[in-house]
C-alpha cells in the first residue's frame, strides 16, 4: 500500500464525460444522466483499500443525506482487477449490497476515467456544482486509519452544503489520502 495525496485538480474545471458499466446495478451510467441535479460528488474508491474501509459506512450515510437533497452521488473503482482481485465488479456488486450503496458503484476497466479525472488515491473526491464544475476536491475529514480521529464527513459535508445553498466554499481544501490507485502496467499516468 502506497500512501498517496490527491493531485487537486484545478477549480473550474468541467467535470470530465464518464460512461461505465454500473457493477452494483446493472446498465450504464454517464455524466449526462445528473445534469439536472443541483450537484454531483464523484467518488473514486474501491474494495480493499484501508482507507475506503475506514469511512465506508460515512460514505453511505453522506450519499443518502445529499441525494435527499438533488445531489447526484456515483463512486468509480479504476484499480487493476487483474492484480487486485478483490476489487472485480462481482465484488463490487457485493460490496455494494452489503453497504447498501444508493448510488451507482462504476467500473472503470480502461483507467481513462481515473486520468480524464486526474485521479490518484482511494479514496479521492470530486464535488462539482449544478454546472457541472469542478467546485470541491480533496479529503473527506481529517480520520485516517488508526490516528484517533472520528470519521465525520466534515470537509466534504461543509464543502455541499455550500454548494446547496449557492455559497463560497470557505478555506483551503486539504488532499485526500489513501493508497494509490492501482494502475495496469504501462498504464500509469505522469502527473
Amino acid at each position: 500500500m502506497a500512501k498517496t495525496f490527491s493531485t487537486m485538480l484545478d477549480l473550474g474545471v468541467k467535470a470530465p464525460p464518464f460512461s461505465l458499466p454500473n457493477a452494483a446495478g446493472g446498465g450504464v451510467v454517464c455524466l449526462n444522466d445528473f445534469r439536472d441535479t443541483q450537484g454531483l460528488l464523484v467518488m473514486f474508491i474501491c474494495n480493499h483499500c484501508p482507507y475506503v474501509i475506514h469511512v465506508h459506512h460515512e460514505l453511505v450515510a453522506l450519499a443518502r443525506d445529499y441525494q435527499d437533497k438533488d445531489f447526484g452521488v456515483v463512486a468509480i473503482s479504476s484499480n487493476d482487477t487483474i492484480a487486485y482481485p478483490d476489487d472485480s465488479p462481482e465484488k463490487m456488486k457485493a460490496r455494494s449490497e452489503q453497504l447498501g450503496f444508493t448510488f451507482p458503484y462504476l467500473f472503470d476497466e480502461s483507467q481513462q476515467v481515473a486520468k480524464a479525472y486526474r485521479a490518484a488515491c482511494t479514496p479521492d473526491f470530486f464535488l462539482f456544482d449544478r454546472n457541472q464544475k469542478l467546485v470541491y476536491r480533496g479529503q473527506l475529514d481529517d480520520s485516517r486509519p488508526s490516528n484517533g480521529i472520528p470519521v465525520t464527513g466534515v470537509s466534504l459535508r461543509t464543502a455541499m452544503d455550500c454548494v446547496a445553498e449557492g455559497t463560497p466554499i470557505p478555506g483551503n481544501q486539504r488532499p485526500s489520502m489513501g493508497c494509490n490507485i492501482k494502475w495496469k502496467e504501462g498504464n500509469a499516468p505522469n502527473y
